[in-house]
């Protein structure tokens, strides 16, 4: 008798323990997973501390250098509109209207752009011409950007290249081989020639870079376009 009642409380005690283990245990995992979410908060506030100190820290490097990047930008402007007006005194921003995009397309000027226009002055506040920037997309290698000086009458003082990154040895030559055969033209439309120029209008073609030949001469062509239909005679928006 005393046998049994020994085996029952056994049992007893041995369900009273298995009860307390399973009431112990829920409360070590809500603990688990608490600790859980405070740790993913605390990473998402630490991500967000290093993303704001990041911003600030651009926005004020953004700044400090704005002012002097600004100031590169405008001193080159000024040295390429003085490579193709160097008799001006100072130079000009003018505010212009783009051509009209039937006539602009009609004329073969699809792939060119104008970007800038800036009145070239003497000492007294006179233009003497403009300064026209032109992109064409028609390079081998990407757009090519450049400057070109005309004067009141028409004559092209030259062109000053801005952006180019043509094949090394074919149309990146265009620098020394097309840029001095622009100067001192006063010529309506260029043309390019594969076998040598023989008249005023025509351009050596760089050989082996027939496609920058091209892109360069209807960039210019579109500059003194947009001058003889647009600017010609001091008609530009001052």
């Amino acid at each position: 008798m005393s046998d049994k009642r020994e085996i029952k409380d056994i049992e007893i005690e041995d369900i009273g323990m298995e009860d307390t283990e399973i009431k112990d245990a829920v409360p070590k995992k809500a603990v688990n997973k608490s600790s859980d979410i405070s740790g993913m908060f605390k990473d998402t506030a630490i991500l967000l501390i290093i993303k704001l100190v990041a911003g600030l820290l651009l926005a004020l490097v953004y700044q400090i250098t704005k002012e002097p990047i600004a100031t590169q930008k405008e001193k080159a402007k000024q040295e390429a509109c003085k490579e193709v007006f160097a008799d001006a005194a100072s130079f000009e921003g003018v505010e212009f209207t783009q051509p009209d995009t039937a006539a602009w397309i009609e004329a073969g000027y699809a792939q060119e752009s104008i970007d800038e226009i800036m009145a070239a002055k003497d000492g007294s506040g006179n233009v003497l011409g403009y300064v026209i920037t032109v992109t064409t997309k028609e390079g081998y290698g990407g757009d090519i950007k450049f400057s070109i000086g005309i004067r009141q009458d028409g004559l092209v003082n030259g062109i000053s290249i801005l952006e180019i990154s043509e094949t090394a040895g074919l149309g990146m030559r265009a620098e020394e081989v097309l840029k001095p055969q622009f100067a001192d033209k006063n010529i309506e439309q260029f043309e390019y020639s594969k076998s040598g120029a023989v008249s005023e209008n025509q351009v050596d073609a760089i050989s082996g870079a027939t496609i920058t030949t091209n892109a360069v001469v209807n960039g210019v062509n579109a500059g003194l376009y947009y001058f003889q239909t647009e600017l010609k005679g001091g008609s530009g928006n001052e």
